[in-house]
């Protein structure tokens, strides 16, 4: 079996489900925990939601926000830096690890995806490689990060913008694919500079 992918090479038209049964009887007890505890809180209850992903497996630091309305897929491959935040409406689709650094942003209606198929197998295998955000790094509104994309620490990615390629830190992208449009700058006692090489 190839790495990265998962069911043992039976495929979606090998007649077996992919995943274990434990595992779906797992995310399934988490949806709805998610809906009836979670979904409707508002903002400030972040440790109370935290907890819920937390007593599901999930890797979060206390001070990190995860907003109700985000869709999380299996929490026990879910790790969360400090004050790593996932906005409203973001899909988590954790069929692998994702991992938020430090004051990572994930901002409304983003979608990380660590899933995808083989293309070029009869059985069409699902293949899932780990997508990991690094420190300060912002996924901007709408904006897609497919399997196995490390992005680096303080890289952006703009809104709506789509990338399957690794994002070198302190680099703004756009666009679909994304491609790099400038350095980043930071605020240096209240003064703009470039953000530090890479």
């Amino acid at each position: 079996m190839r790495p990265g992918l998962q069911n043992g090479g039976r495929g979606v038209f090998g007649g077996q489900p992919t995943f274990t049964l434990r595992n779906r009887l797992g995310r399934a007890l988490f949806q709805v925990v998610w809906l009836l505890l979670a979904r409707w809180t508002p903002p400030p209850m972040r440790r109370w939601r935290i907890a819920i992903l937390r007593a599901f497996g999930a890797k979060a630091d206390w001070s990190a926000q995860v907003y109700g309305s985000a869709r999380i897929w299996h929490p026990a491959l879910l790790e969360l830096g400090a004050e790593a935040v996932v906005g409203p409406g973001v899909v988590i689709y954790c069929m692998d690890r994702i991992t938020l650094g430090r004051r990572a942003v994930v901002s409304q209606g983003a979608h990380l995806c660590t899933g995808t198929h083989d293309i070029d197998s009869v059985d069409f295998e699902l293949v899932t490689r780990p997508i990991t955000i690094g420190d300060h790094a912002w996924i901007c509104a709408e904006a897609f990060v497919g399997p196995g994309v490390a992005v680096g620490e303080g890289a952006v990615l703009g809104a709506r913008g789509i990338s399957f390629s690794p994002l070198a830190p302190w680099t703004v992208y756009s666009g679909n694919p994304a491609v790099p449009r400038r350095r980043r700058y930071q605020d240096v006692n209240g003064a703009r500079a470039w953000a530090r090489e890479p």
